[in-house]
């Protein structure tokens, strides 16, 4: 038969603030996109010890780096101090104690042939891949393909939301992001609106090698179940929305939603019913900085038909994700161009209709207004909020809230799901690959010795 030359896996290297067993959304994906990898590359990823609650278990404290394999992939964990999401200096510092640490885990994974680092941490994440692009030398003795995935453009999003005010921060911020878009081999967004915020960051000119692929969902973990299912019934019983007319946001109950002012338009409708007779009930399920805010805001109001559920565990979130009639999906002004909600995908796969508050032209307002699968206003339009909520809980169990489920999860299942979108993600490695090695030199020997014992 000949000579058969072995087969060997290209080596993946991924960084990834938070991932499982955390509950962060882009933590999720990125367990997603490394499982999925897996079949083709030899993967390693390397994130935090467990901790986006801000709590850290004890088993996690006694070692600067924890190896360990999850489903295939390697992990190299960074032990972070704990942190009050409420304090923007001890977030902070956790940052950079992970921004630091990733970079000494760097030095102990060898030879990688794809970086692959998305904008999480803020600014960090595209530094941390800059960083291992001249750290580190593929197997073939080059430098390795630096991918870097925008979630979320900052500081443009600590600009929309007040966050960050101080200018020559934001300048420098920005101009180290630039750097690290430019250093890139790929730059992927996650949303045309974001594309478009690409190109406007270089005014069009010399614009870093793009290209869009959307996040998703595993529809093999995600899916609609139907309302009878023991997993819903025991969600609604253990919290109490049983038989409820259910409108729930799902997520981060954090800075870039206006979820505040969403909640005066709830007000509005707590003593609300339903033509069927049941009970209106909003239901957040989350934790973020202005969880206490909100819980303040619902007490002081008297709204006993708001309720605030903790996260649920990933093998838990089909049923709470499906507990819902209407789920939200919202940004705060400001935010298009900037950040995606990737909860829409999330939603989608369970086939709900959803109420949106985003603004016209960004990503996500685009797919439901094509999709057909909900109704949109623009942040801090209250008074379109309130029409669309009404429109909602008048057409409560009519067919036309099911079809517009159904279009979301067709949707879905035809150009979002996991398989597709890292399908793209791995044909655009390849596509990349060969002229990729011939615009990089090769590396000599001295080279490669310096690089990889350093």
């Amino acid at each position: 038969m000949g000579n058969i030359r072995p087969f060997h896996k290209k080596k993946l290297l991924i960084y990834a603030h938070y991932y499982a067993p955390d509950v962060a959304s882009t933590g999720q994906i990125l367990q997603d996109m490394a499982e999925g990898m897996a079949d083709e590359f030899d993967v390693t990823v390397i994130c935090t010890v467990p901790s986006y609650s801000g709590k850290i278990s004890n088993e996690y404290k006694n070692k600067k780096f924890y190896w360990e394999w999850i489903n295939g992939v390697k992990l190299v964990r960074i032990a972070v101090p704990e942190f009050d999401k409420r304090s923007k200096l001890s977030r902070i510092k956790n940052l950079f104690a992970y921004y630091f640490g990733a970079k000494k885990a760097t030095k102990l994974v060898g030879l990688q042939d794809y970086i692959f680092t998305i904008s999480q941490p803020p600014i960090l994440g595209g530094m941390l891949g800059v960083y291992a692009k001249h750290r580190l030398l593929s197997s073939e003795g080059t430098t390795p393909t630096f991918i870097y995935c925008i979630q979320d453009f900052n500081p443009e999003q600590a600009i929309a939301t007040g966050y960050v005010k101080i200018k020559s921060v934001l300048t420098a911020a920005k101009l180290m992001d630039m750097r690290s878009c430019r250093l890139s081999d790929l730059v992927v967004t996650v949303g045309r609106d974001l594309e478009e915020t690409l190109k406007e960051r270089f005014s069009n000119i010399n614009v870093p090698k793009h290209m869009m692929i959307n996040n998703w969902i595993d529809e093999n973990e995600i899916y609609p179940l139907a309302q009878n299912d023991q997993g819903i019934k025991a969600f609604d019983e253990e919290y109490g929305l049983k038989d409820k007319f259910v409108i729930m946001y799902s997520g981060n109950l954090g800075l870039y939603y206006d979820l505040e002012g969403l909640m005066s338009v709830m007000e509005k409708f707590k003593n609300a019913t339903t033509a069927d007779g049941r009970q209106v009930a909003f239901a957040f399920v989350g934790a973020g900085a202005i969880h206490d805010k909100l819980v303040r805001y619902k007490e002081e109001h008297d709204m006993d038909n708001v309720y605030f559920i903790p996260y649920q565990d990933k093998d838990k979130l089909i049923y709470s994700l499906n507990a819902a009639d209407v789920h939200w999906c919202v940004n705060a002004k400001g935010i298009k161009g900037v950040s995606c909600p990737s909860k829409f995908y999330g939603i989608a796969g369970v086939g709900k209709p959803v109420i949106g508050v985003l603004e016209k032209g960004s990503e996500i307002e685009m797919l439901i207004n094509e999709i057909g699968c909900g109704k949109v206003s623009e942040p801090e339009d209250y008074e379109s909020v309130e029409k669309n909520l009404k429109w909602f809980i008048e057409k409560a169990g009519s067919s036309e809230l099911a079809e517009m489920g159904r279009r979301a999860h067709e949707y879905l299942m035809a150009n979002l799901t996991k398989g597709i979108s890292i399908n793209k993600y791995k044909r655009a490695m390849k596509t990349y690959e060969q002229q990729l090695v011939q615009s990089h030199p090769v590396a000599n020997e001295s080279q490669l010795q310096q690089r990889t014992t350093a």
